[in-house]
């Protein structure tokens, strides 16, 4: 369906894109995820033959995104993270538009219309000027557009951005209708909506591929391993020295504790062994009672940081919570 090679794009000194290689395959939602300048949407406009690359090829279905552009972006829709609207048409007029862009002929573009304003829940706003449009109209317009012709990719960057939730959750279930007759890739910053969503995510950071499996597949490169959150009433010195002892604990991790008197530990542990139970009676026998015992899952956000560094980041800078992934 689509495969990119060795693919590079520098700005100047700047290496947007760094020898990218993957393969999308036909029929499954792709999850694009990685932090602020990863090369998320340079790789995603390269894709669309929106700009060229400075090495490597890009194919879709077989045709050179350079060499055969046309027939190559007549497999791709495409929704950049702002819709490429004209303000002062009808929702009607626009897609008539763009139906002309696409070359699309007019019996084809008969028969799509209905069924494709009818998909995105446009049929009732059709005669209505796009700049008098709210966000969330806006962007089932956009994707209207997108799906235009029925190509086979539909390549969307960021499309739920700006919307409120309700606006989320019917785009998202719209997606998931195109993901039944389409190739979707989706870039998103909201990892929780990458998860509910697509079959296979691909991580990028700093241009590299670092990353391509299932949602599980990706928090199981973390399951070798489960974090306890553990706090005593006792000292540090006499807690380290008891857990020192106990088979199974990989790293053990303390922190001030607030509650008076007590130390606090994050330990690593083996998954396969759950140690529980020892830790009970291994504290409780050094007259360490256990104020707290909770125990951490991994998860796909736990994956992102780890792979793309970012953990490293938010502990030393404090605050990068607006980071788009």
């Amino acid at each position: 369906m689509i495969e990119v090679e060795n693919l590079v794009k520098r700005y100047g000194n700047h290496l947007a894109v760094d020898h990218l290689t993957f393969q999308v395959e036909p029929g499954k939602i792709y999850g694009f995820l990685g932090p602020n300048g990863a090369g998320k949407s340079t790789t995603m406009n390269i894709l669309t033959g929106y700009i060229a690359a400075t090495e490597g090829s890009v194919k879709i279905n077989g045709y050179d995104i350079l060499k055969d552009a046309d027939e190559a972006k007549k497999c791709i829709g495409y929704l950049p993270e702002i819709p490429p609207l004209y303000q002062d048409m009808t929702v009607r007029e626009y897609l008539i538009f763009v139906a002309a862009l696409k070359k699309i002929s007019k019996t084809k573009f008969k028969e799509q219309m209905n069924e494709i304003m009818e998909l995105t829940m446009i049929s009732d706003i059709q005669d209505r000027l796009i700049k008098n449009l709210s966000k969330g109209y806006k962007q089932r317009v956009g994707l209207a557009q997108a799906v235009l012709g029925y190509p086979d990719v539909i390549i969307l960057d960021e499309p739920t951005v700006g919307l409120d939730p309700k606006q989320i959750i019917e785009i998202r279930e719209l997606i998931k209708k195109l993901g039944e007759k389409h190739t979707v890739i989706l870039s998103s910053h909201i990892l929780s909506e990458v998860q509910a969503i697509c079959d296979e995510i691909m991580i990028i950071s700093k241009g590299k591929l670092v990353a391509c499996d299932t949602p599980e597949g990706l928090t199981g490169w973390m399951a070798n391993s489960t974090q306890l959150e553990l706090v005593v009433l006792g000292s540090e010195e006499k807690a380290e020295g008891v857990l020192k002892e106990l088979e199974g604990i990989q790293a053990v991790h303390f922190e001030n504790s607030s509650e008076k008197d007590c130390v606090k530990a994050i330990l690593q542990t083996d998954s396969k062994k759950d140690i529980r139970p020892e830790l009970f009676y291994a504290l409780a026998k050094a007259d360490l009672p256990i104020m707290s015992l909770c125990r951490g899952e991994k998860s796909l956000e736990d994956v992102f940081l780890e792979l793309t560094g970012e953990d490293a980041q938010v502990k030393e800078g404090g605050e990068n919570h607006d980071s788009d992934l």
